[in-house]
């Protein structure tokens, strides 16, 4: 599908869709427990992966809405009949790694050609420390992966900046185990408001898991087990990125952002960076509402380390204002579906911004630059999609979006969400 923004003014109810990280945790962790109740879960296309592979271990998922009713496998996951497809899911990808090696058998994961592209190595290598056999079918650390266990435990050490994800996976698999978990981080822990939602979720499933002065533990012999047998999902921030900047970049009369409710997640820095750009902007943390209205924005610099999915809101955010915006700490950024560094600077080079582009940093010079209409390309990536989009919205002339319908990946009602606050939008099938 191909998207088409004409220039437009929004105003009007945003809600906010559940939050992919915390439905993704939920989804994997009430596999390990019995019965479960998911509400307010993200059904998107990575969700659904997450799902299925709960499936193929033996547990049951059924959806009514945005509940889902979950039965697990209980503890330990059983040896799939078939190859698990993780999709487009880097997340279920590394998540159900480490679930992989709990089951007392060989499984096979793999997943389209993007997913096939990113780096499972340390994982792979930490699950054989542990005493399982992880390999990589074309010996390059990316899937198709074959992953046989059951490890039960121990001491392992891997880097911390290359995905928080592999952390996340080692902690909800070592729950189970015999002997428990201790993670020793090599490098420096990127994305580490991540690995505070996993401890979020393993809490509120009664798991008990803790940083350390070297990383992160988690005893073994754990039971997942959610009170009242039901888990909520909030609001997801990475989501609330996209109508908060198309507020902040064009809206005169105001969005109101619903579901915005405090959380671990990391992605909330957004509200403050829009504010810092010179965005009116008001968070009701106790209603779990943000209204923001335009201003004239100007460029600041902002790290992305613990908040990757960021860098393409900021960087369009950037393109509007005033001056500099400068991106930094970004290199783990260009290890998602797809490099966004480069594809932010270069889709935004085509509708007319300048950018500077370094391993670490993206910097926007936005005061020299004039954005134009054009067509860019979404690069089979929902954030870089959804990003693009918001450019459009103030480019001279129109802009279109190439392979738009990869935004199902995380915010299935996207470009829905636009076209109700007054964007116009034609979709072209």
């Amino acid at each position: 599908m191909n998207v088409t923004i004409t220039p437009s003014r929004v105003q009007g109810l945003a809600r906010a869709p559940p939050s992919k990280s915390y439905t993704h945790r939920a989804i994997l962790v009430a596999g390990y427990a019995d019965q479960t109740t998911v509400r307010d879960a993200l059904w998107s296309a990575d969700t659904q992966a997450t799902a299925r592979a709960v499936e193929r271990f033996g547990g049951t998922v059924n959806r009514r809405g945005e509940t889902l009713e979950i039965e697990g496998f209980h503890d330990r996951p059983g040896v799939p009949a078939d190859v698990i497809d993780c999709g487009n899911s880097g997340t279920t990808m590394r998540l159900v790694t480490a679930t992989a090696a709990l089951a007392d058998g060989t499984s096979v994961l793999t997943g389209d050609e993007s997913l096939r592209s990113r780096p499972q190595g340390p994982l792979l290598e930490a699950i054989t420390d542990l005493g399982g056999e992880a390999t990589s079918t074309r010996g390059n650390g990316q899937a198709p992966l074959v992953v046989t266990g059951p490890i039960s435990g121990g001491r392992v050490s891997i880097p911390g900046d290359v995905s928080s994800q592999y952390i996340t996976a080692l902690l909800l698999a070592g729950a189970v185990t015999e002997d428990g978990l201790e993670i020793e981080l090599e490098t420096e822990l990127k994305s580490a408001p991540y690995v505070d939602i996993t401890l979020e979720v393993l809490a509120a499933f009664g798991v008990d898991a803790r940083k350390t002065e070297l990383g992160f533990a988690v005893d073994g012999g754990q039971t997942y087990s959610a009170t009242g047998g039901e888990y909520a999902v909030p609001g997801d921030f990475s989501s609330i990125s996209y109508p908060l900047a198309a507020g902040a970049i064009t809206s005169e009369d105001g969005v109101r952002i619903d579901g915005a409710h405090p959380s671990a997640q990391g992605d909330t820095a957004i509200v403050d960076i829009v504010d810092r750009m010179g965005a009116a902007v008001d968070w009701d943390r106790d209603a779990g509402t943000i209204d923001v209205t335009a201003g004239e924005l100007e460029g600041v610099e902002v790290s992305v380390e613990d908040t990757p999915d960021l860098l393409p809101t900021i960087a369009t955010l950037g393109a509007v204002a005033d001056g500099e915006t400068r991106i930094t700490n970004a290199e783990h950024v260009r290890y998602k579906e797809t490099d966004r560094v480069s594809a932010m600077a270069d889709e935004l080079a085509t509708l007319g911004v300048e950018t500077t582009e370094t391993q670490d940093s993206l910097t926007i010079h936005g005061g020299d630059s004039e954005l134009t209409g054009g067509t860019v390309d979404g690069r089979n990536d929902h954030r870089v999609i959804m990003a693009l989009a918001l450019a459009g919205l103030v480019a001279e002339g129109e802009t279109t979006v190439v392979g738009a319908d990869h935004v199902d990946v995380s915010f299935p009602g996207f470009f829905e969400m636009l076209s109700d606050l007054g964007a116009a939008i034609d979709r072209e099938r």
